[in-house]
């Protein structure tokens, strides 16, 4: 019986390259909305935020997120991604109840290691700011540690989800978690942003834990309502004798290595805010400037460098599952397939939203921060570099996503320790000259990034063996892009001089960035309609290019 069951399993689950790819575009894609749902909400958020607070009230929001991603990704981060890849892998062989039970050791787990995060990060607010060189950001991290008691619970029920490929539940819970972040955050920080920039920073933060504590009560909803599921699921179950010991070993094996990664980004961005802070004040700036140009990173470039991310974490959430089915399955081309799917989309992503933002950094900052014209304008060289780490940042973490998809957890760990410390060498550097200043830290995360993402390539290679074609995944979305970039600009001069509208003007020319887009990633190969297929509504766009006599 267990041989029939297993040979059911393997036909049901052997698929062609194309169906895989599809399979991880669904997800990506429902990831992908909901992310442009919350960046849509975090835009209401951190836009009237930023008028409101300005660099300085963003120093100590700023100052406070590197420090709880940190203690979030000691908690928590390795849990998801080994839950996901345990239960997909479980799942692949048809062994529900052990895919189960990997997931409740994992969230117990979680649970302990969140409490001691929570406790560090609360109880030594004070001495963190005093070492990050920001002492009035202490408030700040103490709103925002509360969230860490409520995240293992959300990021494993996300973990359990994906590994079973099933994205709704991440989705529809990172919406509601945003929303009432949002909602929170806006009314405390205006509550106290008159009479005391730190308690209005501290509530705009409180506003994460808000938002973490809903976040896992819609997930234990869905968890519950899943249950008829889960026990359909461990009637077929095959039956595989695991021990408990054999489980919490291959989670521990999983999560150190992945946590440890996880945290090496966290821990130079705290880092790195010590040595901007410190360097910027012993290079002559006082320390309220430092926190002014400190804040032009956190406060009016990362929300809008950030925006890509949504579909970098939603790509490479799918494609850990994605990966790890087709390597244990032993399916070559699903493997291939997956990569060169998850690359490509970053690509034709990543390319455009740093081309458009190098291009119109001037405008759209200046149309986003209105009450701040000063330090608008301030900002404009400092996200025109930090553009550039988008395209580094894709590339990176797609092939980091891979090589953990494989089994090679340490790999992307060792690869982006050393990429850290380049970053740590160049901002320390680079911030203490003058005329670069903060600019010297955004020049830093690329380099660190593109080392990274370099390291993760060679790794991939030497390890899978994947053929990728290279020209096709990076070259032309990249012409296709300039393309569009010149035209953008073009388009806002043009604009600007009949109707002198910064608003008329930007509008019109994204407008035109887009149609031009459109038709360049057609005229230059950039996207086959193969490739077009696997996105929802990919026909319907193929035949609009049809119409457009831009394909065949």
């Amino acid at each position: 019986m267990d041989t029939e069951n297993k040979n059911v399993n393997v036909n049901k689950n052997t698929e062609s390259g194309s169906s895989a790819a599809g399979k991880l575009m669904q997800g990506a894609t429902i990831l992908a909305i909901a992310g442009i749902m919350c960046k849509i909400l975090g835009g209401i958020f951190r836009i009237p935020l930023t008028n409101m607070i300005g660099a300085e009230g963003q120093s100590y929001y700023g100052a406070a997120y590197p420090v709880y991603q940190l203690f979030y990704t000691i908690a928590t981060a390795g849990f998801p991604v080994a839950i996901s890849r345990m239960v997909s892998e479980r799942v692949a062989k048809n062994d529900y109840i052990n895919a189960d039970k990997s997931y409740r050791i994992a969230m117990q787990t979680s649970v302990v290691v969140s409490i001691i995060a929570f406790a560090i990060c609360c109880f030594g607010a004070d001495q963190i700011a005093d070492f990050v060189g920001n002492p009035g950001a202490a408030a700040s991290i103490r709103a925002i540690s509360i969230a860490l008691l409520f995240t293992p619970f959300a990021a494993s029920l996300r973990g359990y989800f994906q590994g079973l490929q099933i994205m709704t539940p991440s989705a529809i819970s990172q919406v509601a978690e945003q929303f009432v972040r949002v909602c929170a955050g806006l009314l405390l920080a205006y509550m106290f942003f008159r009479t005391n920039l730190e308690y209005a920073a501290a509530g705009a933060t409180f506003g994460a834990s808000a938002g973490m504590i809903a976040a896992m009560i819609v997930l234990y909803i869905m968890y519950y309502r899943f249950r008829h599921q889960r026990r359909e699921n461990a009637a077929q179950s095959a039956v595989i004798e695991e021990t408990t010991r054999d489980r919490f070993r291959e989670l521990v094996e999983i999560v150190i290595p992945i946590t440890i990664g996880s945290s090496i980004m966290p821990l130079m961005m705290t880092i790195d805010l010590a040595v901007i802070m410190r360097r910027l004040q012993a290079t002559g700036w006082s320390l309220s400037m430092s926190k002014t140009l400190y804040g032009l990173i956190s406060g009016y470039c990362d929300p809008l460098v950030n925006l890509p991310v949504i579909f970098i974490d939603a790509i490479t959430i799918s494609l850990i599952p994605a990966v790890t089915r087709a390597f244990t399955l032993k399916i070559k081309s699903d493997l291939d397939g997956n990569i060169m799917t998850g690359l490509k989309t970053m690509m034709i992503i990543a390319y455009p939203c740093a081309v458009g933002l190098i291009v119109l950094a001037g405008p759209i900052l200046h149309l986003l921060y209105p009450t701040k014209p000063d330090e608008a304008e301030m900002a404009i060289h400092t996200l025109q570099i930090l553009s550039l780490g988008i395209v580094t940042l894709s590339v990176m973490r797609t092939l980091s996503a891979s090589l953990q998809g494989i089994g090679k957890m340490t790999l992307p760990v060792i690869n982006l320790g050393i990429g850290a410390v380049i970053k740590i060498i160049a901002t320390y550097v680079l911030v203490g000259i003058p005329s670069l200043n903060v600019n010297g830290a955004a020049i830093g995360t690329v380099v660190a990034y593109l080392t990274a993402a370099l390291l993760n390539y060679r790794g991939l290679r030497k390890h899978a063996d994947v053929d990728l074609d290279l020209g096709n995944i990076f070259i032309r979305p990249l012409w296709a892009s300039l393309i569009m970039g010149a035209g953008a600009i073009g388009m806002y001069k043009l604009i600007f001089m009949l109707h002198p509208s910064n608003l008329i003007a930007s509008g019109i020319a994204i407008i035109f960035a887009v149609i031009v887009y459109f038709v360049m990633v057609f005229v230059t190969g950039a996207v086959s309609r193969e490739e077009l297929a696997l996105v929802p509504k990919g026909e319907t766009l193929y035949n609009i290019a049809v119409r457009m006599h831009l394909a065949k």
